[in-house]
């Protein structure tokens, strides 16, 4: 009865281990064939997302920090570094690249550019790839280099016009012969920051290559504030996506690391809050600013003595005497909130003809607004609540 229970309980984790575990072979004639279609070359977007083994993951996170400490030790900004990743295309879901390895390169850029163009670094390049034909079936089927800028709200991970241009020579002389090429950023001292690491996936558009949507960023999302784009995925926003990332390990590694999990790294999740990073501390005042900005939208017109800004609790809960914080929003603070079908236009049959689309419009908004100080309400509350009891636990004497 044991033996069948483990069993039972074990069968949902083994799938997605043995799926990992494929992640380290392939089928030779399989890959061979894929290679000679080469489907990627009538199809800017084929490829949507990115297998990365943990050695690669942890060679490029080593690589890129013993940048920034190189460039501090020397008393000025820390240093950008490239390399090349090992890896292929993947048979079995054609539409994901798998990267294995990665191997680093004896180069040293400044900000937004990383050029291997040097003839030490061309030979070196010769030479590596000659060594590892003799001994993986394997090829290098991508690039990666950091961006260690100062930690900001937005993520340093994006594509320069020097970027851009090294990854479109890249793609046109290896995209034909069955090798698509990848580009992978680093923002090392963002990973520092968050614990993690912070690394995109990207591949560049044809220059003839036309976006249908406008206005359409890397990552699928659409910004209509040119500011906002440029902040965040450079000035060259338009010309390449963004491919989703995930990481892939196998059985033996897994093991491994739960028992590392289960034995020592529960000490940091005791030792850190993420109320207190320093992203989440930068990025709290503007977000209350935000978030009061929207509600004061709603503050009650008109209004003098006790009616003025001390009704704004009733407006938001749902007061009874109807009006823009009436019935419209009551849903969206009752547990109702997006996603739930609860919409005021269900709930206030009586709304007058004239009003009725306003009030709609308002309650929805006025909903948004709320649950965003809900969430920061919130994140603040557990937050304190968790430094509390750590301190309780840890600081007793």
């Amino acid at each position: 009865m044991a033996e069948s229970s483990n069993a039972t309980t074990s069968e949902a984790p083994s799938t997605s281990v043995a799926a990992a575990d494929a992640r380290y072979t392939f089928d030779s004639d399989k890959l061979e064939e894929l290679r000679k279609s080469s489907p990627w070359k009538d199809d800017p977007r084929y490829f949507k997302g990115v297998a990365v083994s943990p050695s690669a993951v942890m060679k490029m996170m080593t690589h890129c920090h013993s940048g920034v400490e190189k460039g501090v030790k020397k008393g000025g900004n820390p240093i950008e570094v490239m390399g090349l990743l090992l890896g292929r295309p993947d048979p079995t879901t054609p539409h994901t690249l798998i990267v294995t390895d990665v191997f680093p390169l004896p180069i040293e850029g400044f900000e937004t550019r990383v050029i291997a163009d040097d003839d030490d670094v061309v030979n070196h390049m010769i030479e590596l790839g000659e060594s590892l034909e003799l001994t993986r079936k394997e090829k290098f089927m991508g690039w990666y280099h950091s961006h260690p800028f100062n930690v900001g709200i937005h993520s340093h991970c994006f594509l320069s016009q020097t970027d851009i241009s090294t990854q479109l020579q890249w793609q046109r002389a290896e995209d034909p012969h069955g090798n698509p090429f990848l580009a992978i950023v680093v923002d090392p001292l963002r990973s520092l920051a968050k614990g993690t690491p912070e690394l995109k996936a990207f591949r560049a558009f044809p220059p003839e290559y036309t976006n249908p949507v406008q206005n359409q960023c890397p990552n699928g999302e659409i910004i209509h504030e040119e500011q906002a784009r440029l902040e965040q995925w450079g000035s060259c926003w338009s010309s390449y996506y963004e491919l989703e990332v995930e990481y892939f390990m196998s059985a033996g590694a897994r093991n491994v690391l739960s028992t590392l999990t289960q034995n020592f790294l529960w000490m940091r999740t005791l030792g850190s809050t993420p109320m207190c990073e320093t992203e989440a501390r930068d990025r709290h005042p503007d977000r209350v600013g935000k978030a009061a900005e929207r509600i004061q939208k709603f503050q009650p017109a008109g209004s003098s003595g006790g009616g003025g800004a001390g009704d704004m609790p009733s407006a938001l809960m749902g007061s009874s005497r109807g009006g823009r914080g009436g019935g419209a929003s009551a849903p969206k603070l009752g547990g109702g909130g997006p996603g739930t079908g609860e919409k005021s236009g269900n709930k206030t049959p009586s709304t007058s003809a004239a009003g009725g689309s306003n009030d709609d419009e308002d309650g929805g908004e006025l909903g948004k607004s709320c649950q965003a100080v809900i969430e920061i309400a919130t994140e603040k509350l557990v937050g304190d609540i968790a430094q509390i009891s750590k301190m309780e636990l840890f600081l007793q004497t």
